[in-house]
């Protein structure tokens, strides 16, 4: 599987270091090529020398001074995925802050390839609440992490924060590399929040970020589906998701009825606008002339376009509430989803913009099921597994 694969190996300066050379090994076995990064401190505890001689390359130490004018842009193009093991507190805060002032997050930050993140640190350091943000915020940038473990530590401590061992990792890079459990899938999403114009200048919308959305068509790309997004929010942080970019409810409908027809599953997680202006101004609109009057109409009910397909996709409805699930429930069953997927965006952690989400999936049968507070990635995640697990035949 990571045979002929061009895997790169950043090492970061704790000293779980050794564990690396062991990780290069792990990988060359299994047939891929390895180039090593090490940032100044890592040196300090593994010898740059050890790992030129486990991969045939002297590893990357600086971005100057070497034979290359630009190492980091050459490796960020050269791998094809890229493993920071072990990941201290300090490298991922620099990752996080998209700081790149040495080699190997220069390198990260060059670089379209998936990384996966082995943390590695005391346990009081990796819960620190700067640690947990910084992991929330490269989950939702699309890194993946492994780890850490629970188990010895440096000094003689025990706890979380123990990175996890290179067999490991070695699965993990090989599930990302692998085809996935939606090869072969074909998945549209929508993300964001329509805008319906008023006048040239200024438009009724919502305050949804897309964020959601985005995550899901992340996961879905790698767990190996053709993904298209068509959003009116921001993009997706994989470059293999399709982009299109959409403003008003029409344009997302039509985007969204033509790539949905063929899709094996529809996401919509869109925040779409019910009613628009009917007759939008057509120059700007002047206090000097008083309140306007607006005359409101149905904006096209994207969700009931999907599901009425012959054949359609398996479809996932995405609802922002404001209380309790049950209208989210009736919605359910009246819309003739497959999945819905409700929020509260009056709870802390949950509204639009956030990171994070609290959702309740509910099923066709009314079945109601409150999921712990998590980052939009994470969610992302358990939603297509659940989708994977229903089309498979199973009910996870």
């Amino acid at each position: 599987m990571l045979a002929g694969r061009r895997i790169l190996v950043g090492v970061s300066g704790g000293v779980a270091a050794y564990k690396s050379a062991a990780l290069a090994r792990r990988l060359l076995e299994r047939g891929a090529e390895v180039r090593v990064v090490m940032t100044e401190s890592a040196v300090r505890f593994l010898g740059a020398q050890t790992m030129a001689a486990i991969t045939g390359h002297p590893p990357v130490t600086s971005l100057f001074g070497g034979d290359s004018v630009s190492p980091h842009t050459e490796l960020g193009r050269w791998a094809e995925a890229v493993v920071i093991a072990p990941a201290t507190a300090a490298t991922m805060a620099r990752l996080a802050t998209g700081l790149s002032d040495d080699a190997l997050s220069a390198t990260v930050a060059a670089t379209t390839a998936p990384v996966l993140i082995a943390p590695a640190m005391h346990a009081e350091m990796w819960a620190q609440p700067a640690t947990r943000r910084n992991a929330a915020v490269l989950e939702a940038d699309g890194r993946i992490l492994v780890g850490p473990a629970t188990g010895p530590l440096a000094g003689g401590d025990s706890g979380p924060g123990r990175m996890v061992e290179p067999e490991e990792i070695v699965a993990a890079l090989e599930s990302v590399l692998s085809g996935g459990p939606l090869e072969g899938w074909r998945v549209v999403v929508s993300a964001g929040g329509t805008r319906e114009p008023l006048d040239p200048v200024r438009y009724v919308g919502n305050r949804s970020s897309g964020k959601m959305g985005a995550a899901v068509a992340d996961e879905a790309a790698r767990l190996g589906a053709r993904v298209v997004l068509v959003t009116a929010g921001i993009g997706p942080a994989d470059p293999r998701v399709e982009v299109v970019r959409v403003e008003t409810a029409e344009e997302m409908a039509a985007a969204v009825w033509e790539r949905a027809a063929g899709a094996d599953v529809a996401v919509l997680a869109a925040a779409v606008a019910d009613f628009r202006p009917r007759s939008p101004a057509p120059t700007k609109l002047r206090r000097a002339d008083g309140p306007p009057r607006i005359e409101l109409e149905p904006t096209p009910d994207i969700l009931a376009g999907v599901a009425a397909m012959d054949p359609r996709p398996f479809l996932v409805g995405f609802a922002a509430e404001t209380g309790p699930p049950e209208q989210a429930a009736a919605k359910a069953a009246s819309k003739g989803v497959d999945l819905l997927v409700a929020n509260d965006v009056t709870e802390p952690g949950s509204g639009f913009g956030t990171d994070t989400n609290r959702v309740v999936l509910i099923r066709p049968d009314g079945a109601v099921e409150a999921w712990e507070p998590a980052s939009k990635r994470a969610v992302a995640a358990r939603l297509w597994q659940t989708v994977a697990g229903i089309r498979s035949g199973g009910r996870p």
